[in-house]
């Protein structure tokens, strides 16, 4: 029996951790018009390797830093509160600041963020990949 898949970065590599599934598809990586990047947009997201690890989302990607964020941090900063398209819905948003993008921008070789689904954000319907 295989385990499931859960994916904290939703469009980039899934892991097999029971540990994960409450954090399955909280971050997303979005453009510079705060648009879901997928993997038809960007290939180059299949090559960021996830991993959730005490206490701390786990980025990898090749020629990169492996980069550690606090998961369950306090969302009371309302100057880092936007929002996001997935699918052409709005979804409202934590950014997860300068560093993070910076990594994510240069590895991607484009302009973009990481960011995370509030969590008093209602459901996101996530398109089919």
């Amino acid at each position: 029996m295989t385990s499931p898949l859960y994916f904290p970065i939703a469009a980039c590599n899934g892991i097999a951790k029971p540990d994960a599934a409450s954090y399955d598809k909280r971050w997303l990586i979005v453009d510079d018009n705060g648009v879901w990047l997928t993997r038809d947009q960007c290939e180059k997201l299949a090559d960021i390797k996830v991993d959730v690890s005490m206490g701390c989302l786990v980025m990898r990607a090749p020629g990169m830093l492996r980069l550690d964020i606090p998961l369950d941090v306090l969302e009371d900063d309302d100057s880092v509160r936007g929002q996001a398209q997935v699918g052409g819905r709005p979804v409202d948003i934590v950014d997860e600041g300068e560093l993070v993008a910076t990594w994510v921008s240069k590895f991607l070789e484009r302009p973009c963020r990481l960011v995370k689904v509030h969590p008093d954000a209602g459901p996101v319907f996530w398109p089919q990949q």
